[in-house]
């Protein structure tokens, strides 16, 4: 394909997901969206062929070009990411949670960042879009959602685009950024402006890069640890000219099951890590509470740099 070599603005919905049907879920196989990744598979996810390659990062530039032309609308404090495992069900209570924290946090002013894919992502994507409506009306979406409870259900994506046509949303966004190279765990539709890229390492950096105003850490497996400690990374040097807060959604999850909170703790108190502002909760309110006390007035920042 050469039609995606050039972005002027990000996707959305309606332009990754053309030719989608939602009352036929087989037809994604030939929207925008999935003639892109079948192109991707069949010229190899890291192809040495310039041909193949050079579009890809033509395109992932312009993507790039775009994103940050519209964060520029934005505070980079009122960015906040969330980063979780895309194997959370919407029956789960953790995504209900993720979706109340982004809707609440949303309502605040707060754009919110994900990996643009299911599970914790979709949470995300799905409580922003529900921002401005009731807590009920969340609910009643939801079990529309849970008819199809991941992404390898039939109907996930087709009950994302019924949600949204029955609440539409016009007043709140919210920014994902998933990839191809994970092409086979479908972008949320919930998501109004979508940063998609081939190249995975730029889309990761990118999210902790961005997410000025805080992350939150929800339960995942291998990806979400990596990103914990790139963030804790960032934060310790100051990167991004700012140690932005790191909280944690999962008290059992993140000092019992994986427990990288205490190992964290611990390497604050003998000097390893510096400036690290962690919390951990079982309760949204609490994560809700942390990320809103962010401000600039109280960043640990470089004096003089960027953010000022």
């Amino acid at each position: 394909m050469d039609n995606y070599q050039i972005r002027k603005e990000l996707y959305d919905a309606a332009s990754l997901y053309a030719g989608f049907d939602p009352d036929n879920e087989s037809s994604y196989a030939n929207c925008y969206d999935g003639h892109v990744y079948a192109d991707f598979i069949a010229n190899g996810k890291r192809s040495r062929d310039l041909a193949v390659t050079l579009p890809r990062t033509l395109h992932d530039h312009s993507i790039s070009d775009a994103l940050y032309r519209f964060l520029e609308a934005y505070d980079p404090f009122d960015i906040v990411g969330v980063m979780g495992g895309h194997a959370m069900k919407r029956s789960d209570a953790a995504f209900r949670n993720v979706a109340l924290i982004s809707k609440k946090l949303a309502e605040h002013g707060k754009l919110m960042v994900s990996g643009g894919g299911p599970g914790a992502m979709e949470a995300t994507h799905f409580g922003a879009w529900m921002a401005g409506r009731t807590d009920k009306e969340l609910d009643d979406a939801l079990a529309i959602l849970t008819k199809s409870d991941t992404f390898r259900d039939g109907g996930w994506l087709s009950s994302a685009f019924k949600v949204m046509e029955r609440y539409p949303q016009t007043q709140y966004k919210s920014l994902g950024i998933p990839t191809w190279l994970y092409g086979h765990e479908p972008s949320t539709p919930f998501a109004t402006q979508i940063a998609k890229y081939f190249d995975n390492s730029i889309r990761e950096d990118t999210i902790l890069t961005v997410a000025v105003g805080g992350i939150i850490f929800t339960p995942g497996s291998a990806g979400t640890i990596q990103e914990i400690f790139q963030e804790a990374a960032q934060d310790h040097y100051k990167t991004c000219e700012v140690s932005s807060p790191m909280a944690f959604m999962g008290v059992d999850f993140f000092t019992k099951e994986i427990p990288v909170y205490p190992f964290l703790e611990d390497m604050m108190a003998r000097g390893k890590y510096h400036d690290l502002l962690l919390s951990i909760s079982d309760d949204p309110q609490d994560l809700i509470k942390e990320i809103l006390a962010f401000r600039k007035e109280n960043a640990i920042t470089i004096p003089g740099k960027f953010f000022k």
